[in-house]
This record gives structure tokens, C-alpha cells and sequence, in this order.
């Protein structure tokens, strides 16, 4: 199907507003040793995370939210190993488990406000666009589908089309889509946001803001 392309915005931000619930903070508060956060003030709970945290070593405080987000895929010495490398690099754009960079995204950010800076400073992109086909009646794209469209307007330096050029030209499954996009809502099917690293798309990548594209039906392997 035929669809016409246009990218509005992209924002560099360094969060991602309404990430952290208030249920994360109760619960992350009860692991800093802070046991009243059921009882604060919802718009308190943010502020009083930081400070909790900031009464932690560095690199204990990175373990004690790794092990929150990430105690069912990753065993201690991996959380270790991952707290001790957050305050060197940004793991979350190079740890080889795309599907887990979002997440590390949060935590790093979240480390990163805490400190001051201790912590690198990623930036994430929210990429407003629209995608209206024009030839049929549309449907609900998904990350795959969006990143295959988004394709046509992206520069040949731009890191997925590097990393996975076979899958994103191609009429073949793309299941990296779905760790590369971290977000991706609609409210029309037409008009999309995205959240991503900017690592993997950012404003210098997107080199036309008009174009068309194809979306090819998808080849299942045998």
C-alpha cells in the first residue's frame, strides 16, 4: 500500500513525561529505605526519590533500580556489571539486547537527575509524523510497518539503516522494530508519535520532511 509521509517535529528531550508511575516511585521509595511514600503527596514522589537515591553510592543506587526494572531477565552480576558501566557510558545506546535499551534509557535518566550529572546524559527523540495511505483505507501500523515507511526519509548515515538495512528495505520481518521503538501511539491511525533514542533517529537523520512510500506485504520465513 501507498502511503504519504510527513514528518512535523522531532523533539530531543532527556525524559519521557508519565514513564515512572506513582506506583514505581511508592515502590522504589520502599527499596531506598523511604517508607512512607504511600502516604506523600502524588506530586511530592518524584522529588523525594531523588533524594532517597542521592543518600546511595552511585553505582549501589543503579543496582537497586536495575534489579526494580530488570530482576526476572538479568542475575546479579549482570546488574552489577551494567550499574559499574552506566556511570562510564551510555549503556542504554550500546547494550546488545535492543528490547532493553528503553528501559535503560529510564533508568539512566532517572540515575542522571538524581546526581547531577554523575551519570551520562542521553537524549531520547519524539518524532511527530503522518502516514496516510493513498490508495485504501489505512490500517494501524505498527513499529515495524512505521520504521519500514519512515525508510525513504531517512539518510544513509542514519544507524538503523546501517545496522539492519536488509530489514528495513525489504519486504522480510523487522522484529528489532519493536526494541528500537520504545513508543509508538496514535489516536487516528494516521497522525503517529514515536519515542526512540535519539541514537537511533535523530533530526540530522531525516533527510526529506515529504515523501511517499511503499509498504510491501511481509514474506514470512518457511
Amino acid at each position: 500500500m501507498n502511503y504519504q509521509i510527513v514528518i512535523k517535529n522531532i523533539d530531543t528531550v532527556n525524559e519521557v513525561e508519565g514513564y515512572w508511575s506513582d506506583e514505581d516511585f511508592v515502590q522504589l521509595l520502599e527499596k531506598f529505605n523511604y517508607p512512607d511514600g504511600a502516604t506523600a503527596d502524588k506530586n511530592s514522589l518524584p522529588e523525594l526519590l531523588e533524594m532517597a537515591i542521592s543518600d546511595y553510592e552511585p553505582n549501589e543506587a543503579a543496582e537497586i533500580v536495575l534489579k526494580y526494572k530488570f530482576n526476572d531477565e538479568l542475575n546479579d552480576g549482570q546488574i552489577e556489571q551494567i550499574a559499574h558501566n552506566m556511570l562510564i557510558d551510555k549503556v542504554c545506546e550500546e547494550y546488545p539486547v535492543i528490547g532493553m535499551q528503553g528501559t535503560l534509557f529510564h533508568v539512566n535518566q532517572l540515575l542522571f537527575k538524581a546526581y547531577n550529572g554523575k551519570f551520562p546524559n542521553a537524549k531520547a527523540s519524539v518524532v511527530h509524523f503522518s502516514m496516510t495511505p493513498t490508495d485504501g483505507e489505512g490500517q494501524k501500523l505498527t513499529a515495524e510497518n512505521v520504521l519500514k515507511l519512515l525508510n525513504s526519509g531517512l539518510s544513509d548515515r542514519n544507524l538503523i539503516k546501517r545496522l539492519f538495512e536488509t530489514q528495513i528495505s525489504g519486504n522480510i520481518p523487522f522484529p528489532e522494530a519493536e526494541g528500537i521503538v520504545w513508543e509508538l501511539t496514535t489516536k487516528d491511525d494516521v497522525n503517529y508519535n514515536l519515542v526512540t533514542s535519539e541514537n537511533w533517529i535523530n533530526k540530522d537523520d531525516i533527510t526529506d520532511s515529504e515523501f511517499e512510500a511503499v509498504l510491501e506485504d511481509i514474506e514470512e520465513e518457511a
